[in-house]
């Protein structure tokens, strides 16, 4: 078994070639970023940063009187719904809100399908951080951003990318079709990505160590659940039974985590479904 870190791969470096093209961080996104680690950081202030972008607002406001936080008044301004959903379930829509729309819809991907995927990828990576004890924001924001590296590589191999995703009806085959075809794999383009745009290190490292979590030394936890997180959404993308996707893709990786599949079943039926607010984002 390999005993090293593994490197960002050369081949993920070619999808930067054209800077100009390669979306840039928008800045309520990078400020919410370092609110993480802001232990002054408060709901009024959360609030005030996110005013800060008026399309943002609208679409966090949209998001906060939707059918899925069931809200008992209608939520009028921000500081209403930093009340009503609390100060971290606002800053991750307002992430949501703010990174996806850094990205332009892309040849070889349909938008809509692409984003309820990565926001359930997000949605299932804070359920499993909460249960492996990991910050569970800070992993909602890395599944929220996993797949987006395979935005940058359709925007140069747009047919390629489309042909790995008719064929990726397996949940969890991804990775290994994309690093058949480019060399690397969509979380390597992330992890290129999200050096570029000053993620934390350790963030990073989860990027390109999320291909093969049982394959790296040291073992990183959150790779293993940016892994896991993907898997489950490929399940509900194809219908499949999410619980049974996990034994089939990955149970050296259950086995290693000691996950209590039972426990997580019911978790995940208790969530519901987690990327209905799609076209709410998007718009």
């Amino acid at each position: 078994m390999n005993s090293t870190v593994h490197p960002i791969p050369a081949a993920a470096e070619r999808f930067f070639a054209n800077h100009s093209a390669l979306p840039t961080m928008p800045e309520v996104a990078s400020r919410l970023l370092k609110s993480f680690d802001d232990p002054n950081i408060n709901m009024a202030k959360l609030a005030e940063l996110i005013g800060k972008d008026a399309t943002l607002s609208a679409k966090v406001l949209r998001l906060a009187n939707s059918a899925r936080y069931s809200p008992s008044h209608n939520i009028g301004t921000l500081h209403d719904a930093a009340n009503a959903l609390g100060m971290d379930l606002l800053r991750n829509l307002s992430m949501a809100a703010a990174i996806s729309g850094a990205f332009p819809a892309v040849m070889g991907l349909d938008r809509k399908v692409f984003w309820r995927h990565a926001v359930s990828t997000a949605a299932y990576a804070r359920l499993l951080a909460k249960l492996l004890r990991l910050d569970a924001d800070e992993v909602y924001l890395a599944g929220l951003m996993l797949r987006t590296g395979e935005l940058l590589m359709a925007m140069t191999e747009g047919q390629q990318v489309a042909d790995v995703e008719t064929h990726a009806q397996e949940p969890g085959s991804r990775y290994s079709l994309e690093q058949t075809r480019f060399g690397c794999t969509h979380a390597d383009v992330t992890a290129s990505l999200a050096a570029h745009w000053r993620f934390p290190k350790e963030m990073v490292q989860a990027f390109t160590d999320a291909n093969d979590p049982m394959s790296v030394r040291p073992f990183s936890l959150m790779a293993a659940v940016l892994h896991l997180a993907e898997v489950l959404a490929d399940a509900d993308a194809v219908k499949t039974d999410r619980v049974g996707a996990l034994k089939a893709a990955v149970p050296e990786l259950i086995e290693h985590l000691h996950l209590d599949l039972d426990d997580l079943s019911k978790r995940l039926a208790d969530a519901g479904d987690v990327g209905q607010d799609v076209d709410l984002l998007l718009s």
